[in-house]
């Protein structure tokens, strides 16, 4: 009844954060819902962590979601049901509503990632798929709603008659459909999935930490304002970027030729 619902190692400026249920396909419960807030806090916090890896255990899933046998005991016990965000929930906000974190998340997807599960994907800054992978969204045959962020990333990520069609019906997609419509990254054989993860994040930690996060930032924020608003906008962590040793670090790397040291110094 202890063993965690959640694995993270740290490696490299890498977090990798595994969900640790595949007898249940890493169905979430209120436990791996909190215990992933811890690691989200820790990760954000700390400044040797540059990117983050979330993936499931075993070979069947990434996540389907919601463990219905809990929800199912909650409803009998008279708990409210939940609607859209995690407010009020174990491990608030979750990622799906933790719209500050800096720190780019890769998620690597396996098999089922359904419900809860594509939701999280979706709240991913990259996606790498294997070509086993499917994706979708079956709350409306349960009488639920994709309430942690699929009802409004879904038509943001994907062309909007597209993105209803799976809303309402519930379809499944596989992977090719989901590279064919950019939800993914890539999609890739299952025995090179580890390998091509790793040339992302590889990519992700030779660049300057505060300049990703800064990106990171600005190009979520900028998303639903105008252009001319968002340039006319102030970004935090732009801030930090430009009064870094890191944004001159990075020039006299280029005029010296050499691989630039990256300090996160903010000035």
């Amino acid at each position: 009844m202890n063993d965690p619902r959640v694995r993270c190692e740290k490696k490299e400026h890498v977090a990798y954060v595994t969900m640790d249920r595949p007898q249940v396909l890493n169905a979430m419960d209120r436990r791996m819902h909190e215990e992933l807030a811890e690691i989200w806090d820790d990760v954000e916090a700390d400044d040797d962590v540059r990117t983050v890896v979330l993936t499931g255990a075993g070979t069947r899933a990434f996540s389907v979601g919601q463990d219905l046998k809990e929800r199912a005991l909650l409803n009998e016990a008279g708990t409210e049901a939940s609607t859209f965000g995690s407010r009020g929930q174990a491990g608030h906000p979750r990622l799906t509503d933790r719209f500050t974190l800096s720190k780019p998340v890769v998620a690597r997807v396996n098999g089922y990632a359904l419900g809860g599960g594509f939701e999280l994907a979706l709240a991913c800054d990259i996606v790498i798929a294997s070509e086993e992978a499917v994706f979708g969204l079956p709350e409306v045959r349960l009488g639920l709603i994709p309430g942690a962020g699929g009802v409004f990333r879904l038509p943001r990520q994907l062309p909007q008659k597209v993105a209803m069609g799976y809303l309402l019906t519930g379809r499944r997609m596989d992977a090719a459909t989901a590279f064919r419509y950019g939800l993914v990254n890539e999609v890739v054989p299952l025995d090179e999935l580890d390998r091509c993860v790793a040339g992302w994040t590889d990519s992700l930690v030779r660049g300057a930490p505060l300049s990703i996060r800064a990106i990171k930032e600005a190009a979520l924020r900028s998303l639903d304002i105008p252009l001319e608003k968002a340039f006319a906008t102030s970004y935090p962590w732009e801030e930090r970027r430009r009064r870094s040793s890191d944004a001159v670090e990075g020039i006299r790397a280029f005029i010296e030729k050499r691989d630039p040291v990256w300090t996160g110094d903010q000035g």
